[in-house]
């Protein structure tokens, strides 16, 4: 009976052990846009229609900018017609989580099972680069950029493994009225760094998403990888 009952405590340990390890990790829900709906008692946010994943590893020293004293890195994305909405997330670690279709950038790979992580914080900006013809990184680093939304922490993103909800999300909408709000057609970056100065270092997923089809959305590290893509 004593035998019985070790081997029941053992178990009872082991299931604790696991429901506690699936607690803590994260775990990526739907990617919702602005427009939502009422389903039964609840309102909910319609998933986006199209999501381009990128997953990266951010290292201390392989900065692209240093913005009001942060070091920023960068994410270019190609955007091949006139969207309504874009919405932007970043979740670092990436850890087990998986992503189907996600370009995987050489650097990622090599850091899949690190467990650095960083406090994220994105920019969405768009140039006034509208040709693939111009797309080079000399003229991506002349580009005049425009931030159009920024986000540090947010609480529809799963938490950290530190247990603070520091990953990122934002969404922006088309002011088709208005020039310099517009999501036209053109080349735009994913800026991020961390919400404190510091260093940048851990291994992160990066989504850029729209609520309708925009074939030819090319997302990369940089405008040669992004011209790669493009071809």
């Amino acid at each position: 009976m004593k035998q019985n009952a070790s081997k029941i405590s053992l178990l009872a340990l082991l299931i604790c052990l696991v429901t506690v390890s699936q607690i803590n990790a994260q775990k990526l829900g739907s990617f919702g846009s602005l427009t939502e709906k009422t389903v039964g008692p609840k309102t909910i946010k319609v998933p986006y229609t199209d999501v381009v994943s990128y997953l990266g590893y951010a290292a201390a020293g392989n900065e692209d900018a240093t913005v009001d004293g942060k070091k920023f890195y960068y994410i270019y994305i190609w955007v091949p017609a006139v969207a309504p909405e874009l919405g932007v997330r970043m979740m670092s670690p990436v850890g087990k989580t998986k992503i189907k279709n996600a370009t995987e950038s050489a650097d990622y790979a090599d850091h899949a099972s690190d467990k650095d992580y960083f406090d994220t914080y994105i920019t969405l900006e768009r140039s006034n680069i509208v040709s693939k013809d111009n797309l080079t990184q000399a003229a991506a680093d002349g580009a005049t950029w425009t931030t159009l939304a920024r986000n540090d922490d947010s609480s529809e993103m799963p938490k950290q493994p530190s247990g603070s909800s520091y990953n990122s999300l934002l969404r922006y909408k088309s002011e088709a009225s208005n020039p310099t709000k517009a999501l036209t057609v053109g080349l735009y970056r994913v800026g991020f760094t961390t919400y404190k100065t510091g260093e940048v270092n851990g291994t992160f997923l990066a989504e850029v998403a729209a609520p309708i089809k925009l074939p030819g959305v090319a997302m990369a590290k940089t405008i040669d990888e992004l011209n790669e893509q493009l071809k």
